[in-house]
This record gives C-alpha cells, sequence and structure tokens, in this order.
C-alpha cells in the first residue's frame, strides 16, 4: 500500500510541472552603479543558461516559469552580483555593477601612480620602506622621500620637514584622522606607530585641501593595510634588534575578514633601547620605550559601509644629559667645544630630562554609496593627547614632579560627498567641524609656557577634476576656514610691559594679581586656500604636471602664546599675540618619464610666504633654573625656492641604481637674510642587486651625501660672567658637511604552502663617521649615532 501511495505522488507531481505555464519573460538593462552607462556583453547566468546584453546593455530573457531563480550578473573587471527573483511576480529588473573596483579601496588612478592629487608633488612609500623602518619612527623613513628631511631632538624625537617647511605646516592624517598632538613644538615627534601603515603618501604642500587649507608644507597620509571582502584571516608579526642602543622592537597585526563586508583588525607595537651612542662615546640619557595597539572594525560593502578605530599610544623619550646646562659659560663652552660635558656608561634607565607622551585617538565612521550620483563619507573622531616634560630640579620631590603637563582633547566631525557619477568629471565637496581645548596644569609649580585655551574650528571645501581629453586632466579647488583661540593667561607685568603689551592689548586683562595679569586673548581667523593644476601624459612615458596653490595658517598656540622656560628643548620662548597669519603662494613643476628601463623626475617649485613666523635664537637668559637661550618668534616675508630630482636605471635584469638630489634655498625678501633651520642640499645614490631565484635575496650599497649649509643667520653676541665681555655664541653656525654609507640585504624563505619569513640586516654608516647634523638640535652638543647594525624578522601567516 505504501509503494502505491509514493506512485500516486510522484504521478500528480509529474501532470502538475506539465501544467506549469513556463511562458514568463524577464528583461531590463544592465548598467554602471556610477553613472548608469550600459554595459555591454554582461552576462546573466542561471540553471546552466546564460544571456549576453547588447550595446545598449539591454537583455531579455523568455521561458522563465513562475517561480523563483538565483540569477548571476558577470562583467569584465567588474564584481559579480548574485539576485534572486521571483518571475512570478516580476518581469522587469535593472541590474547595476560596480565598474571601478579601485572604488573599494578609495585609489585614483592616474597612469602607474597612485595619486591623492592630479597636479600636485607627491610621493609614496610602501610596505617594505615600512618594514625596514619599524623600530624607528614616521620621520626616519619619510626621509627616503626626495625632498623629505626631519628636524631632530636626538635620535628619538624625529618631526618630518617637507620641502624646507615643518611643524604646524604639515599635517599628518592617520588613518583618516588629522593629528591633533601639539605639534607646534621642536621636539614634539608626531605620536603615531609607524606598524600601523600600509603606506604612507606625502604631497607636497596645500594641493590636498580636502584635508585641510593650512598645509604650508604638505601633507603626509597614513593609510592602513586594506582588508578584502573575503573569508580570510592573515597577519603579520616584525621583529626587530640594534646594535646601537642595544635594543628592539616587535610588532604584530592580525586581520580577519569576511565575504558579508565585516572585518576585524588588531595590531600591537613593543620597542624599547637603552643610550645611543655616537662613534667615540655613549650619549647619555637617550634611551626610549615605546608602546602602542590598535583596534579596528567595522563592515565594508559596496553601498555602504561603517567602522570603528582605536589607537593607543605611549611613549617615554629621554633627552641628551648634557644639553642642560648651568650657567652661561658652561652653555658658551658646550655650544663652542666639540665633546659632552656629560658621558655616562650604557643604561636602559631613563631619567630627567625626558618626555612621558600618551595618545588615544578613536573614530566612527560611515559612508554610503548613491546610484548614478556618488558617495556620502562622515565622520566622528575623538583624540586625548597627555604631555609631560621632566626637568632636572632644585630637590628630589621637585624632580619627580613634571616641568610640563598639558591635556590636550580635540573632538572632529566631518562630512563629504564626492560625485563620481560622470567619468570626465569628478567632484568633492565637504565640511568640518572641531573643537578642541587645552589645560595646563598648575601644580608643576613651574610658570606654566602654554596657557588654557578652547579652540574653535570650522571649515568648507570644494575640489573639482575634469579630463580635458584622455591625455590632459586639470583641476581646482578652494576652501575656506575659520578658526577662534580663546585662552586665559597669566602675564609677569614686567614682561607685558617689556613686549610693548600695556598700549595694544590693555583691553584683554581681565584681573589683577599684584606681579601678574590675568588676561583673556581671542582671535578670530578667516582663511581662504586654493588650489589649480594641470596634468599632461605624453607618449605614453611622459608626465608633465603643473599646480599653483594658495594657503593661509593662523598662528598656532606657541606662536601666539610661549612665555617661559620649553624644558624639554632647553630654551626660553617667547610669543607674541601681534602674530597674524600666513600666507603661501606656491608653485610647482614636475617633469618625469618612466619606463621599465629607466626614468626620471625633475621638481623645481618656488614658494612665496608672507608673514611667515620663524623662531630664532636672540639672547642668553640666566634663571634659577641655569642658563638657557632665548628664542623669540617673528615674522617676515620669505621666499623657499628649491628642487627635487630622481634617476633609476634597470641596467640588468638583476642589477638597478638610483639617484636623487634635493635642495632648498630659504631667505628673507627684505634683508636677503638666509633662515634657520633650512636643509643643506643632499645626494644620495644607491646600486642594488637582486635575484628572486636565490630565495627573493635583495641586496642595496648606498651613499648619502650632506653638503654643508653655507647659508644661514648671524650669530649671537652674550655676555660672560667668566671673562667679562660679550662673546660671539656660535649657535646658527652649521657643521661641516659629511658622508654616509650605509647597506640593506634581505631574503624570503617559504615556511609551508602560505606563510614566508623575511629576513633583513640593514647597517647604517658603515665607515662609523664622525659627524654632526644641522637639522639636529642636540648639535650643539654632541656628534650623531655611529655605526649600527639592525637585524629584521618578518613572518607573514
Amino acid at each position: 500500500m505504501k509503494r502505491h501511495t509514493w506512485l500516486l505522488v510522484f504521478l500528480l507531481g509529474i501532470n502538475l510541472l506539465s501544467a506549469q505555464e513556463c511562458d514568463k519573460t524577464l528583461s531590463g538593462r544592465v548598467i554602471d552603479f556610477h553613472d548608469g552607462a550600459p554595459l555591454e556583453g554582461a552576462t546573466i547566468t542561471f540553471n546552466n543558461r546564460t544571456i549576453v546584453t547588447d550595446a545598449s546593455g539591454r537583455y531579455s530573457i523568455t521561458g522563465l516559469c513562475a517561480t523563483a531563480y538565483a540569477f548571476t550578473i558577470s562583467h569584465e573587471k567588474c564584481n559579480s552580483q548574485v539576485v534572486t527573483l521571483d518571475v512570478g511576480k516580476i518581469s522587469s529588473k535593472d541590474f547595476s555593477l560596480e565598474h571601478h573596483l579601485n572604488e573599494l579601496e578609495e585609489v585614483k588612478v592616474s597612469g602607474a601612480n597612485d595619486t591623492k592629487t592630479t597636479s600636485a608633488q607627491e610621493e609614496t612609500i610602501g610596505s617594505d620602506v615600512i618594514e625596514k623602518y619599524g623600530s624607528a619612527s614616521l620621520g626616519d623613513a619619510l626621509r627616503e622621500i626626495t625632498g623629505v628631511s626631519s628636524l631632530n631632538t636626538g635620535s628619538t624625537i624625529v618631526k618630518p620637514i617637507i620641502q624646507g617647511l615643518s611643524g604646524s605646516r604639515v599635517l599628518i592624517m592617520n588613518n583618516g584622522v588629522r593629528m591633533q598632538d601639539m605639534e607646534w613644538g621642536d621636539e614634539h615627534a608626531p605620536n603615531v606607530d609607524i606598524n600601523t601603515a600600509g603606506n604612507v603618501t606625502v604631497v607636497k604642500g596645500a594641493s590636498a585641501l580636502q584635508y585641510g587649507g593650512d598645509a604650508i608644507g604638505g601633507v603626509i597620509i597614513m593609510e592602513p593595510r586594506k582588508v578584502p571582502a573575503k573569508d580570510t584571516l592573515f597577519g603579520k608579526t616584525r621583529l626587530s634588534g640594534a646594535v646601537n642602543g642595544r635594543g628592539g622592537s616587535v610588532s604584530s597585526e592580525l586581520i580577519k575578514g569576511y565575504k558579508n563586508g565585516w572585518f576585524f583588525k588588531v595590531q600591537g607595537t613593543l620597542k624599547r633601547f637603552g643610550d645611543v651612542e655616537a662613534p667615540d662615546y655613549v650619549l647619555s640619557n637617550t634611551g626610549v620605550f615605546e608602546k602602542g595597539a590598535s583596534l579596528s572594525f567595522g563592515v565594508n560593502k559596496f553601498t555602504h559601509g561603517w567602522d570603528a578605530y582605536y589607537s593607543f599610544f605611549d611613549n617615554e623619550i629621554g633627552v641628551l644629559a648634557t644639553s642642560h646646562i648651568g650657567n652661561v659659560d658652561d652653555l658658551i663652552d658646550a655650544i663652542n667645544e666639540q665633546r659632552p660635558a656629560i658621558i655616562r656608561d650604557f643604561t636602559y634607565e631613563i631619567d630627567n630630562p625626558k618626555q612621558e607622551v600618551t595618545h588615544h585617538l578613536g573614530r566612527l565612521r560611515y559612508f554610503k554609496r548613491f546610484e548614478e550620483l556618488g558617495k556620502w563619507n562622515t565622520q566622528y573622531d575623538f583624540q586625548y593627547n597627555k604631555r609631560f616634560e621632566f626637568d632636572i630640579r632644585r630637590t628630589e620631590e621637585l624632580t619627580k614632579l613634571p616641568s610640563i603637563d598639558l591635556e590636550l582633547k580635540t573632538h572632529t566631525l566631518t562630512s563629504d560627498f564626492s560625485f563620481d557619477s560622470n567619468p570626465d568629471f569628478l567632484w568633492n565637496v565637504g565640511v568640518l567641524f572641531r573643537y578642541q581645548n587645552n589645560f595646563a596644569d598648575p601644580s608643576t609649580g613651574v610658570k606654566r609656557l602654554i596657557p588654557d585655551y578652547d579652540k574653535y574650528d570650522a571649515g568648507v571645501f570644494v575640489t573639482g577634476e575634469y579630463s580635458l581629453t584622455n591625455d590632459i586632466i586639470i583641476d581646482a579647488g578652494i576652501r575656506y576656514d575659520y578658526n577662534r583661540m580663546d585662552a586665559k593667561k597669566f602675564y609677569l607685568k614686567s614682561r607685558w610691559e617689556e613686549r610693548g603689551y600695556g598700549v595694544d592689548f590693555s583691553d584683554l586683562i581681565i584681573e589683577d594679581f599684584n606681579t601678574q595679569w590675568l588676561t583673556n586673548p581671542v582671535f578670530d581667523y578667516h582663511s581662504i586656500s586654493g588650489t589649480t593644476g594641470i596634468q599632461y601624459t605624453f607618449k605614453e612615458d611622459y608626465e608633465f604636471r603643473f599646480n599653483y596653490a594658495l594657503a593661509q595658517r593662523a598662528p598656532n598656540p606657541s606662536e601666539l602664546f610661549s612665555d617661559g622656560l620649553h624644558h624639554s628643548a632647553a630654551r626660553i620662548e617667547l610669543g607674541d599675540l601681534r602674530m597674524d597669519q600666513e600666507t603661501s603662494h606656491k608653485i610647482s613643476v614636475t617633469a618625469q618619464k618612466n619606463t621599465e628601463k629607466w626614468g626620471w623626475e625633475i621638481a623645481p617649485y618656488a614658494n612665496f610666504i608672507n608673514d611667515y613666523i620663524l623662531l630664532e635664537p636672540v639672547d642668553v637668559e640666566l634663571s634659577i633654573r641655569g642658563a638657557f637661550p632665548v628664542w623669540e618668534y617673528r615674522q617676515t616675508n620669505v621666499r623657499l625656492l628649491g628642487v627635487d630630482a630622481k634617476l633609476y636605471a634597470n641596467w640588468h635584469q638583476n642589477w638597478r641604481t638610483d639617484h636623487s638630489f634635493s635642495m632648498v634655498k630659504g631667505k628673507e625678501n627684505e634683508k636677503d637674510a638666509a633662515l634657520i633651520n633650512i636643509p643643506a642640499p643632499t645626494f644620495n645614490n644607491g646600486v642594488t642587486y637582486s635575484n628572486k631565484n636565490w630565495f627573493g635575496l635583495n641586496v642595496s650599497l648606498e651613499s648619502q651625501y650632506f653638503f654643508r649649509q653655507n647659508e644661514y643667520p648671524s650669530n649671537i653676541s652674550v655676555f660672560s660672567p667668566q671673562q667679562n665681555e660679550d662673546v660671539l655664541l656660535e649657535v646658527n653656525t652649521p657643521p661641516d658637511a659629511y658622508h654616509l654609507l650605509n647597506a640593506d640585504t634581505s631574503m624570503e624563505f617559504s615556511l609551508g604552502e602560505r606563510n614566508k619569513l623575511k629576513v633583513g640586516l640593514t647597517i647604517n654608516n658603515i665607515l662609523n663617521t664622525s659627524y654632526r647634523n644641522y637639522l639636529n638640535r642636540q648639535r650643539y652638543f654632541a656628534d650623531d649615532l655611529g655605526r649600527n647594525f639592525l637585524l629584521r624578522l618578518s613572518i607573514n601567516y
């Protein structure tokens, strides 16, 4: 009986299927998601049937049953889609495909280069360079880029200089967030871990308006490794050790991706070094202890996505012991002599003077794509920066207290919309709102260098890019920024009158405290920035770019309010309430040729800056803490003229040479006097042998020649109590030229089907040359680093 029942059910099913009418039709178009352009040759696959779209992107499928089908829509260079439709309920459907795969990576393609701008000078370093400098700093790695140097305080505090400009004129974008970490100090290094970056791009100048209009020097853009939208788990661990400093670092990253767009990423770094050494002696109290970690997660789909990011960075840095001087004659001897006054045995201990800096960064970001229109991004980020600077003070109890205790909190909200539906005309509009609060703790017992303040910023920008022909692209943009600085600051009445503030700023006084005035300076600044340029590609291998950029920068808190001893800088700094905005007019030109065999690039530029703010030594002042140079801010009109040049040649499949040269001249317009801290010309040459068949062997030898900076400001005269007369203090005289040789080698070994081990060895200053760099602020007291061997291991898994 059971067998007969199943037979009856089977026969009834056949009759029902036979009775079903499969006469439905589904039609429509396959189009580009961005601009609605028809996609010819797109395929629609289902049930072993394939339909191909015509020249107008249209398709028609007949003979369908009134049921649900899973259609796979595909096209060359597009992400395929799988869509389930009930043909019994729908007869027409248009499918949209993403025809620009790079949009998911937020990379604009221009020729063979990934660029952030069309016409500006820029350059990118990738993961290989970042891995090489994993135990160093961002500033060290960026010196691999032509035209980028650094302002150092020893070997551990490294501030990037782009074509002669640094500090507040250089913006650092860390994973989409503009860093707010008291960048105004010469000895305030960026609070970033270079190991978090997948690549770093330097835009030379203020052409990248979406990041800020005050980037007179340029923009440094740190971007993380991309997470593919697929089921995957991968990571990397980097270990390094160095002989000079007898320390090392470990950094590890783990990434998990899912096909549905979800991703998770965790990363951490630990770095520890003791005193580093010059060729002939230990540089006492120059150790560093750095800790960093980051976590991110979110969803990255094509049509929408969001992510959350948090990073923690903590750094304890020793300041060269001999840089703190007790009296005027000791200062004269230290600067005019060639050997440190304090040389101790090697140690890992970090004593006063030192810095302790902690930085927290949190970010929430959301994006959504709109069909045939563009993409909307919005982001909120919060940063908390805590800075302690410890000095050698009169008692043990006071020594435990920081001399400077600053707390900086920053809230930022940004939003922009990229209109990219027309491939020939791309444009972007955006807004920014920011609130910042600085608190200088008075419990240090030391006069506060920077006051409490509230800062308010708002900005709006529009940028566009138009493809005039296949070979010519023009771009332009404009930006407006509003800045308000509202501070509460105490001034000694003697300093107030000495600076002439009694006449110009008497209305700022809000309370009388015997020997001090409490003031409330409130300043408003309105800034306009703009850019325009052209990119012309010809004969396939040649490219020409021209760019003009206008940029305005409001003075930073240090330039306005500095008033006292900057302990870790070992100098007295004096700001000026009269400071106005800087205005920069920069013209840059780039011509280049790139082929497989050889290539070159030459990039001259001219930057004319009105009301340029500079900090220079003017005197020496003796306080209860000792004798310190007095550095004072002032404004003047200047010009910076320079050129960056590169050349490479692949002489053989295994042999390559690289050559680069950079030079910048900085002068005041009226006096034709040289500017302080302008990089000397540099000339680098390298030869590389590589052989992929020998475990990816790569061996290179690099020659670096640093010219003497022959153009520098005049030195100052100070009174010597010991000699009872004025003597020349050669605080501005540059050191001699010098030449360094460096070597690097690496090999890669397979540890299984998917895992790899990369081993590298770097030798810096092979000849153990004694030298002093003009842009190292501790050149007054000691030589720079001696020979150093660095071993690094990198494991991919």
